[in-house]
């Protein structure tokens, strides 16, 4: 059983690429039952689309701390995870596995989740995005490196 926590605002921005679509969905759904205001950037259907159209609104929401953490998909993971990098004070974290989930917050103060809807299983999808939004930043010796992430 998944246990979840409530955030300061409660808010998660959420945005996919077409292929990434129908696991969008499925988080969206769990994570309202949770109690979670979701801001659905989109997209909206599998027709294919451009991942940085749907990457960059969830990173200027948090980069503008209107929310916490966010959450990107697209088929690999990687170009979204690349797009919503490029802001100021986003730390987005492409994982493929809970121990990576919870290490990138414990240890880099993650506050974006990407995940790659092409290689993982949406249970797998649902752990990972419950690590992430539970663990917490260890700060210490960890934030005296993130401090030397910007350029």
């Amino acid at each position: 059983m998944l246990k979840f926590v409530i955030m300061y605002k409660n808010i998660i921005p959420i945005g996919a690429d077409h292929a990434g679509f129908e696991l969008k969905n499925q988080l969206i759904s769990f994570l309202e039952e949770k109690g979670f205001t979701v801001k659905d950037f989109g997209c909206y259907s599998e027709d294919s689309i451009d991942y940085p159209d749907f990457g960059h609104p969830v990173a200027e929401m948090v980069e503008a701390n209107e929310a916490m953490l966010g959450i990107v998909i697209c088929g690999s993971g990687n170009g979204i995870n690349m797009t919503v990098n490029k802001h100021k004070g986003i730390r987005s974290a492409l994982c493929w596995n809970t121990e990576l989930a919870a290490l990138a917050r414990q240890h880099n103060n993650a506050n974006i989740l990407a995940l790659p809807a092409r290689f993982i299983s949406t249970e797998l999808a649902l752990e990972m995005v419950n690590t992430f939004l539970t663990t917490s930043f260890e700060g210490g010796r960890h934030q005296n490196r993130i401090d030397k992430i910007p350029c």
